[in-house]
C-alpha cells in the first residue's frame, strides 16, 4: 500500500510538473520560441515546431498522470523528455553559453553561471526520479488505468470461458 500512495504522490507530482510548464510555454508561445532558439541546437527551420509542440507534449504527459492512463508508458515518455532537457543543459553549458533554460517560462540570453546549470539539471534529475519510479511502479490509487487497483480504477474484464 505504501508503494502506491508513493505512487500517487509521484504521478501527481510529476503531473503538475508537467502542467505548469507546459502551461507557461503554452500561454506565451513567443517568449517559448525565444527560448528553443537560445539553445542555438536547432535549425531555424525547426525552432518554431518545436516551440509550437513542446507545450502541447508536456500538457499531455500531465493530463494523462492526473488520470492515471497509460502510467508506466507515460512515465517513460516523461523519462525520455527529461534526459533530453538535462542533455541539453549540459550541452549549453558545456558550450559557455549564458541562457535560461525557459523550462518554466523565461528563456534566452540571461546572466547565469554554473551553479544555476547545476541546480537545473539537479532539479531535472529529481524529475526524472519521479518518472523511472512510475515505470517501475505505475500503480496507484485513484487512477483511470486498468491496473490500477484504486478506488477508481476500471476492473479488468474477466476471461470468457469457451
Amino acid at each position: 500500500m505504501l508503494i502506491r500512495i508513493m505512487s500517487l504522490l509521484a504521478r501527481f507530482g510529476l503531473a503538475a510538473v508537467w502542467l505548469i510548464s507546459g502551461w507557461i510555454k503554452f500561454i506565451d508561445p513567443t517568449q517559448t520560441i525565444v527560448a528553443v532558439r537560445a539553445y542555438q541546437l536547432l535549425p531555424e527551420d525547426l525552432v518554431r515546431p518545436v516551440a509550437y509542440a513542446m507545450p502541447m507534449l508536456e500538457i499531455a504527459l500531465g493530463l494523462f498522470l492526473i488520470l492515471g492512463l497509460a502510467v508506466r508508458l507515460t512515465a517513460a515518455v516523461s523519462a525520455a523528455a527529461l534526459l533530453v532537457l538535462i542533455s541539453v543543459i549540459i550541452s549549453v553549458w558545456a558550450r559557455g553559453l549564458s541562457i535560461d533554460c525557459g523550462c518554466f517560462g523565461g528563456g534566452g540570453v540571461a546572466d547565469v553561471d554554473a551553479w544555476d546549470y547545476a541546480r537545473e539539471i539537479a532539479r531535472d534529475i529529481g524529475f526524472l526520479a519521479l518518472a523511472v519510479w512510475l515505470v517501475v511502479f505505475p500503480r496507484s490509487p485513484f487512477s483511470l488505468g486498468p491496473r490500477s487497483q484504486g478506488p477508481f480504477s476500471v476492473p479488468a474484464q474477466p476471461a470468457m470461458a469457451e
